[in-house]
């Protein structure tokens, strides 16, 4: 590794991330505590009798700690009465109030609510993108403003023990980060900290850590990043983590990047609370977030130690490993080549009826075919012929081995010859019978997705999922969700909530029918302005709500059209599309098979 920072004891083995407890009502997070569910409600703050019965439904469900929004002080005051009825309904889940750019609703929502989330990134600041060069002077200024605006809060949470969560996310990060330390996450989490160390000068450490982002590679780098530079902070800064990728979207695609976001840290024994945010009812993301926490709920940590292994690559900093170039069954990989998706040899037999019409989504190369070696990362007279080999070979991990996954695939990477090719497997022990889609996609997602965020990866093989076509469409789009090959549009799409403008999931599949089609565009669908003009910068193009029933249109995170009737924003977004030559028509005949 370039960088002596170290985010965890070994990337070989299962620890978990030894915290302090912070306390949210009745709810420990940290500490000795199972990882803690959460997520959102979507009725509007001001609506009590809808906001309860959405957080007895969540409550019922199995989250355990609901978030509101409170986007102003009018909002946060019904707080009081929400909470109020229900507790009368007899639910103690702890109620947390998220707060965007107004410090006079994080104060009245504290007198309420269990726990305050705030944004570093729009607390006491408004975005407006300017480029400037700030002096030290000027930077220590920006600080003291903000100091004036914080510390009220932080007292009146110490006082009344109210937790916090200082929440970086992605898309909102200040102009004063931004100019300084950019859009990486590195500015994510000097944000955060500088907020923690204001919260300390309190005496106050009843608070929480996140760092979400819409991209997972980004998300994964900056929780690695903040918890590393917690460490070397010192003993007490053993915050409690709250996980998440921001903006999901919806169906597979959300559970697909939730899985490998969340569950990659969490297998690297970070994550002490998660919420997975799909746009979609959120009773939807109780299950889930409970089957991505479940294993590691019930995992045991191996002794700590230090791997003597010296890792082939940067985790704060993405890179794809570097190999030689392959040729496999006329197909080229490895090196700068295509990720290839590879299929047994009887998956094959049962698709070979419609492969001619499957597209882009077909399978490439029979694994039984490959010439691929199998071997125990850990034999060393096995590592040793293979790295004597006088030509490069495709090599993956035996099945049947005692490693979890992803551990067994970095070793395979730390200990042979960079030249060599690598084909990943979701599962070294393969189902026999019948699978259950969900408990198959979120390990595929989280040990394929997670090895390709970390640049390890020529191929990947998914077992999990015995259906034939399940299991190809569960590839390709583990792929486009790790930012691997992209081969369909692809969508940033928020959770709703009480800030939301319209109807998110609605809007979201018609957008999706009318530019499904369109390989390689990345289209941002966000209910509000908190994070939409900064995920915009990942998006080709945005659609945000602006006002109540009026849209605004993005370009890269430049607004262009404003004030759009939602009536017709969706041909208008097909407009702009084309005056910037993305447009293609949708293709006719036969669709696709998968």
């Amino acid at each position: 590794m370039n960088d002596p920072l170290r985010y965890c004891p070994s990337l070989l083995s299962y620890t978990r991330r030894q915290t302090r407890e912070v306390t949210v009502g009745r709810v420990g997070i940290g500490g000795g505590n199972p990882i803690r569910i959460q997520s959102m409600i979507t009725s509007d703050t001001r609506d009590t009798p809808a906001c309860v019965k959405e957080v007895l439904a969540l409550d019922a469900a199995g989250c355990e700690i609901v978030r509101i929004t409170a986007q102003t002080k009018v909002y946060a005051a019904n707080l009081e009465n929400i909470v109020r009825e229900v507790r009368a309904a007899g639910s103690g889940v702890p109620i947390v109030a998220d707060i965007h750019f107004k410090p006079d609703a994080a104060m009245e929502a504290a007198k309420w609510v269990e726990k305050i989330r705030v944004n570093p990134g729009n607390y006491a600041d408004k975005k407006k993108f300017e480029i400037r060069e700030y002096s030290d002077d000027q930077y220590a200024e920006e600080l003291e403003r903000i100091r004036e605006e914080f510390i009220p809060l932080v007292k009146l949470c110490k006082d009344l023990g109210r937790a916090m969560r200082i929440g970086t996310n992605h898309g909102s990060l200040s102009d004063r980060i931004m100019n300084r330390f950019g859009d990486t996450p590195h500015g994510m989490v000097e944000s955060a900290l500088e907020f923690a160390r204001l919260a300390r000068e309190e005496n106050y450490h009843n608070f929480v850590f996140s760092m979400k982002a819409s991209n997972p590679k980004v998300m994964i780098e900056a929780y690695r990043l903040l918890v590393a530079r917690l460490d070397a902070e010192g003993a007490d800064w053993n915050y409690p983590i709250h996980l998440g990728v921001t903006e999901a979207g919806d169906g597979e695609d959300g559970r697909i990047k939730s899985a490998i976001g969340i569950g990659s840290l969490l297998a690297d024994g970070i994550g002490d609370t998660v919420r997975v945010s799909l746009t979609e009812d959120a009773i939807h993301e109780i299950p889930v977030a409970q089957a991505l926490a479940e294993p590691f709920n019930r995992a045991f940590s191996s002794p700590e130690f230090v791997s003597p292994l010296v890792p082939t690559y940067d985790p704060f900093s993405y890179e794809r490993r570097k190999t030689d170039v392959l040729s496999v069954e006329g197909l080229e990989l490895g090196g700068d080549r295509t990720v290839r998706v590879f299929t047994t040899q009887e998956n094959w037999n049962a698709l070979a009826h419609k492969i001619a019409k499957m597209g882009d989504f077909k399978p490439e190369i029979v694994v039984e075919k490959s010439g691929v070696v199998a071997i125990d990362p850990r034999d060393a007279a096995a590592v040793a012929e293979l790295n004597h080999s006088p030509v490069a070979k495709l090599v993956t991990v035996a099945d049947g081995l005692d490693l979890e996954p992803i551990h067994a695939f970095r070793q395979l990477a730390f200990v042979i010859d960079a030249r060599h090719t690598i084909l990943l497997k979701d599962t070294l022990h393969p189902p026999t019978g019948e699978t259950e889609f969900l408990q198959a996609l979120l390990p595929a997602a989280r040990v394929i997705g997670s090895l390709l965020c970390d640049g390890i990866g020529d191929a990947i093989l998914v077992r999990g999922e015995t259906a034939p076509g399940q299991s190809l469409r569960l590839a390709y789009n583990i792929l486009q969700a790790a930012g691997t090959r992209i081969f369909k549009t692809d969508y940033v799409a928020c959770p709703s909530c009480g800030r939301t403008l319209f109807n998110l999931q609605s809007t979201t599949q018609k957008i999706r029918a009318a530019t499904g089609h369109l390989k390689g565009v990345r289209i941002a669908v966000m209910g509000c302005i908190v994070n939409g003009p900064g995920e915009m910068a990942d998006a080709d193009f945005g659609y945000v709500g602006g006002a109540p029933g009026k849209i605004n249109l993005y370009v890269g995170k430049t607004a262009v059209k404003f004030n759009i009737p939602e009536g017709e924003a969706v041909e208008r977004l097909i407009d702009l599309i084309q005056e910037h030559g993305k447009w293609i028509d949708a293709p006719t005949g036969e669709p696709a098979e998968v």
